[in-house]
């Protein structure tokens, strides 16, 4: 897969500062699991064996697409029993695109959440 940048800056007419799609999956990772309820990420077989050998994977269960200023993300997680899965996802929307747009200046038009277990 090819890693694709997203330009979010303009300098002076001197240069230009872009980001990675996968730094904006990480700050996404790492902003869904600070919510309170999340217990963990769920990824893919391949990104599950690669952590078996101690490698943090810290775009696991995160997917995003860029589209000149716009981000849509796709999320897979893990939450813990007796939470408000309505409550904790719209926590987690809230967190997730607050932070992306802080940090990169880009606009979240979409969060996608797939809860696919509690524990």
């Amino acid at each position: 897969m090819e890693r694709q940048l997203v330009k979010i800056h303009d300098y002076k007419d001197i240069g230009e500062v872009k980001i990675a799609d996968s730094v904006i999956e990480v700050i996404a990772s790492i902003a869904t699991l600070e919510v309170d309820g999340v217990s963990k990420m769920v990824g893919s077989t391949t990104e599950d064996f690669v952590e078996k050998f101690g490698k943090k994977n810290h775009k696991k269960g995160v997917k995003v697409v860029t589209n000149k200023k716009e981000v849509k993300v796709d999320l897979a997680v893990v939450v813990e029993f007796g939470v408000n899965i309505k409550e904790l996802t719209n926590s987690i929307i809230d967190k997730v695109s607050s932070t992306i747009e802080t940090m990169t200046g880009l606009t979240v038009t979409e969060v996608n959440i797939n809860v696919e277990g509690v524990i």
